[in-house]
């Protein structure tokens, strides 16, 4: 059974999709705050997975809110804070997304999404994207305690989907991911969300590189 474990948040789920509503906030500083919010977020989760000092998906996700309002000098109220994080439960789907998951659906391959956030909050997205009816499951890292790349999330995965590492892939935007999966024996993708983007340059390398999601399908063949 081949099954392709996506990641959501940058892969499927644009999380620069606040941007319209961070320019109202904060005017022209509003690409530079949605990467650094995003990058603190990343941050902070790489963080808690080595220091084992766990918490939800939510909470790095505000507190790297917090940080870039400060190091930005942007000077949002919490209110408008508040309101970030409620937009962020509603972030919009790539939208090669809607059209691409079906033609892997077609192709009887089994579909996850595999995520850092928390199963509620990944369901709801995924809801308010319209693309829920294509994934057999949610699997959430929150169980473990960890985040990616910590190899036991991978494993967690693999447990929950029930498939073995040579069966399973994972497809995801961000480098770390990709190399975590294949340290844990799975074979990977890597979407490119960005040309400009740079895959890092160490030994490990994604099995494939895409542009959208539809590609997948001439490089994934079902068991």
């Amino acid at each position: 059974m081949t099954t392709l474990a996506f990641d959501i948040y940058g892969t499927l789920i644009d999380t620069h999709g606040v941007r319209q509503a961070l320019a109202t906030l904060v005017g022209d500083k509003a690409t530079a705050f949605s990467q650094l919010w995003r990058d603190k977020q990343l941050e902070y989760t790489f963080r808690r997975g080595l220091m084992r000092l766990h918490a939800d998906f939510t909470v790095c996700t505000q507190q790297a809110l917090a940080y870039t309002n400060a190091a930005l000098q942007t000077g949002l109220s919490p209110d408008a804070q508040s309101h970030l994080m409620t937009l962020y439960k509603t972030l919009p789907a790539f939208a090669d997304v809607a059209t691409g998951l079906p033609v892997l659906q077609r192709d009887a391959l089994t579909l996850y999404a595999f995520s850092n956030g928390n199963a509620e909050m990944v369901t709801g997205l995924l809801q308010h994207a319209g693309i829920d009816e294509h994934f057999q499951g949610v699997v959430s890292v929150q169980p473990v305690s960890s985040y990616k790349p910590d190899p036991a999330v991978y494993r967690y995965f693999l447990d929950q989907a029930q498939v073995s590492a040579d069966e399973a892939w994972m497809v995801s935007s961000n480098p770390f991911d990709v190399m975590g999966a294949k340290s844990a024996g799975m074979r990977a993708i890597w979407v490119r969300r960005d040309a400009s983007a740079v895959f890092d340059p160490w030994e490990i390398t994604p099995d494939a590189e895409v542009a959208s999601i539809a590609e997948i399908a001439d490089i994934v063949k079902p068991r």
